[in-house]
């Protein structure tokens, strides 16, 4: 139900072997090394390679996911370009068991807000699973207007939004709209500027979710100096962030290998 979802839900990274198999250890340590402090498990979203992910590398991380989460919400992202392969794979998260799925706009520059709102009714309709918006334009090429959150916001069954538009005015606007619908900021370095948000979904949580608690409870620009320089330390804002938080679970001990999907592609 709305209003459920708050703190931090790290967006898992993907742990892979060498050719590409998840690994179910690793997934295991992963989430046991962060679940004290997070408040949900996202796998599959964009810090878990969700759009290269083929059918079933996707079906087992979620599958994973689910039966190591300990009593937390999972929350498994759905990375799809259009509405049919969306729907199709809702189906299949809700038949693993999951709590809810986080599901972009269709792909395309293209892609008209009306079209945007008919995306989401039509999840809902086929599909009896709640859904989390992600608010992007990186994968999708397209940006949710506010009017156009608003609309959804609407649809039964949405019960949080990833606001990742890079604009902390847009996010602390959509926070102060009164939906009901807790709002999570998507960017590290823009949490002492999205007052008002209910949480923090992002690369970081999988390395150091204690810091990121205790700048969504103390978000002062002291606290958020820590985080841009633990983000630059360990590579969160580069183009490939994904990459080298692997890298550095792998130098912690928690996951095995540090390879991402298109080095499993070419081994």
């Amino acid at each position: 139900m709305p209003g459920t979802y708050s703190g931090t839900v790290v967006p898992l990274i993907t742990p892979l072997d060498e050719h590409g198999t998840v690994d179910e250890q690793s997934l295991v340590r992963l989430l046991d090394h962060i679940r004290a402090e997070v408040t949900g498990f996202m796998p599959a979203l964009t810090s878990g390679e969700g759009w290269k992910l083929d059918a079933r590398q996707w079906q087992d991380v979620v599958t994973y996911t689910v039966r190591h989460a300990g009593g937390l919400p999972v929350l498994a992202g759905i990375q799809l370009p259009d509405t049919d392969a969306v729907i199709e794979r809702a189906r299949t998260a809700a038949a693993i068991g999951v709590d809810a799925v986080v599901v972009t706009t269709p792909f395309g520059t293209e892609v008209t807000q009306d079209r945007i709102v008919e995306h989401y009714r039509a999840l809902r309709a086929a599909v009896d699973v709640p859904v989390f918006l992600y608010n992007e334009e990186a994968l999708s090429g397209n940006r949710i207007e506010f009017d156009t959150l608003l609309r959804i916001c609407e649809i039964p069954g949405i019960v949080g939004i990833k606001e990742s538009s890079g604009d902390a005015a847009f996010t602390r606007k959509t926070a102060e709209a009164g939906t009901g619908i807790p709002v999570f900021e998507g960017w590290e370095n823009l949490l002492v500027d999205a007052r008002g948000i209910d949480g923090f979904i992002g690369p970081l949580a999988n390395l150091e979710p204690g810091l990121c608690n205790a700048m969504l409870v103390d978000p002062t620009p002291d606290r958020q100096a820590e985080i841009n320089s633990v983000c630059e330390e360990y590579g969160v804002f580069k183009d490939d962030w994904y990459r080298w938080v692997k890298r550095e679970l792998h130098r912690r001990g928690v996951i095995s290998s540090p390879t991402v999907h298109e080095e499993a592609k070419a081994a």
